[in-house]
């Protein structure tokens, strides 16, 4: 893993929005419900904190992480992955697919530290059926180049596969039906971090109660990994002003990645 430690300005100067919506206020009514449960099945009442969860007020150190399973290797997870996605090209559990070119089921490294979480597929991603490609693609590229990753070292997907029509936020029925993709994706990939990119993967990874706005950047623990949510690039792309919040999220990520944490 490099120890590159550059910290560069701000992810460059900010573009115009294409592709991404990844809305992170307010939380859908559709999603204030009782009993919700997150990635790991754990129900989340509503009106009270998700387990193992900090609260914005409190320290953020990253917790321990648990022993990485044993698994397949690299070469055998990375066909594992391509039969996954070759499964998701012919999926018709939800009208998704109808409307999209391309299933964008996502790309990267099989053996990944880190992996990166969206919302869904923009246009430009679904013209070229690569997830994170489009102008919000470009900005996360400066993102992770910031802190001394390259976008060849993670694994990067979505909550859905399909590109939601005008770039809308994927439905809870859209969500329901394409998240076992992503629960296997990340059993394949068996990540020690994952970063959430916008209030939808956070909400589904974290607590379906997450709000960027009040909670990112705040460590969570989740079956071992560690689990920290920021703005989704597009959402950057609209309010250039949060790109300093995001900076100081990322640095947390750098320190955990390159063990350099405390």
């Amino acid at each position: 893993m490099p120890h590159n430690l550059r910290q560069l300005s701000l992810f460059g100067a900010p573009v115009e929005l294409d592709g991404e919506v990844a809305a992170d206020e307010p939380l859908p009514p559709s999603l204030q419900v009782r009993g919700q449960t997150n990635l790991f099945g754990a129900e989340e009442p509503v009106g009270s904190p998700s387990r193992g969860a900090a609260s914005a007020n409190q320290p953020t150190e990253a917790p321990p992480s648990a022993p990485r399973p044993a698994t397949r290797s690299a070469a055998e997870r990375a066909t594992a992955l391509a039969q996954l996605a070759q499964e998701a090209v012919g999926c018709r559990r939800c009208p998704l697919r109808e409307g999209a070119r391309q299933v964008v089921f996502g790309e990267g490294n099989p053996d990944a530290t880190l992996m990166l979480v969206g919302e869904g597929p923009g246009a430009q991603e679904d013209l070229e059926g690569r997830p994170f490609v489009g102008r919000a693609g470009q900005l996360l590229d400066k993102m992770l180049a910031a802190i001394g990753i390259a976008r060849e070292e993670v694994y990067i997907a979505n909550v859905v596969k399909c590109r939601p029509p005008g770039n809308r936020v994927p439905t809870p029925t859209e969500q329901d039906a394409c998240f076992p993709y992503l629960q296997q994706q990340i059993e394949l990939v068996q990540p020690e971090i994952i970063l959430c990119l916008g209030a939808t993967a956070a909400r589904r990874l974290i607590d379906p109660r997450f709000s960027v706005t009040r909670s990112h950047g705040v460590w969570y623990e989740r079956e071992g990994r560690r689990v920290i949510a920021t703005f989704h690039p597009a959402a950057l792309l609209r309010d250039p002003g949060k790109k300093r919040l995001a900076w100081d999220d990322l640095q947390k990520v750098q320190a955990v990645y390159f063990g350099r944490e405390g």
